[in-house]
């Protein structure tokens, strides 16, 4: 059986960064539902037509997989806006003070008064490879189908959201 729209996926996968240190390993089989814009669409592309047992080694440049770091989500704010006990690592949900701003920002310094708030993925402006081996593919059930609303596949192989990513062809996604 190949992979095509409507089949659920089996994956093995391991990231890379440009140099080849390992930034992420699947430890059980990752499973996606092929067709349904659930990772990148690049990697989905690479995919289409592979068998069980099948490998392959793809290289993402950034604006096909996190993007490119944009330094206009880097925001320096002052401590008392998100509290005193911020630390670096730290997550913000939104902006402090903008309204309607849904991005996760990460606290990536922090100084006497101020902290910075970097709202680009930690990966953006990488190149990554991807080496994924295929282990399973097979039709998914009406019920998996309907699923497709709420995928589970992890963080690292998922864009960050559609309106931040391009892949390639000119167009945004």
């Amino acid at each position: 059986m190949h992979i095509a729209r409507g089949m659920l996926v089996s994956l093995q996968v391991r990231m890379f960064d440009a140099q080849g240190n390992l930034l992420e390993a699947s430890e059980a089989p990752l499973v996606y539902l092929h067709g349904a814009n659930d990772i990148f669409p690049a990697v989905e592309r690479a995919l289409e037509g592979k068998a069980v047992g099948d490998e392959l080694s793809l290289r993402l440049e950034p604006e096909q997989a996190f993007g490119d770091f944009d330094a206009q989500l880097v925001h320096v704010v002052e401590r008392d806006r998100i509290g005193r006990d911020v630390t670096v690592g730290m997550q913000v949900g939104g902006l402090p003070g903008t309204v309607g701003d849904t991005r996760i920002y990460r606290v990536t310094d922090v100084a006497d008064n101020v902290a910075v708030l970097d709202g680009n993925h930690p990966l953006a402006g990488m190149a990554l490879r991807f080496d994924i081996k295929v282990l399973g593919v097979e039709a998914a059930s009406v019920e998996e189908l309907a699923q497709a609303e709420a995928p589970q596949v992890p963080d690292f192989l998922r864009p960050v959201a559609p309106h931040d990513l391009h892949d390639g062809d000119g167009h945004e996604h």
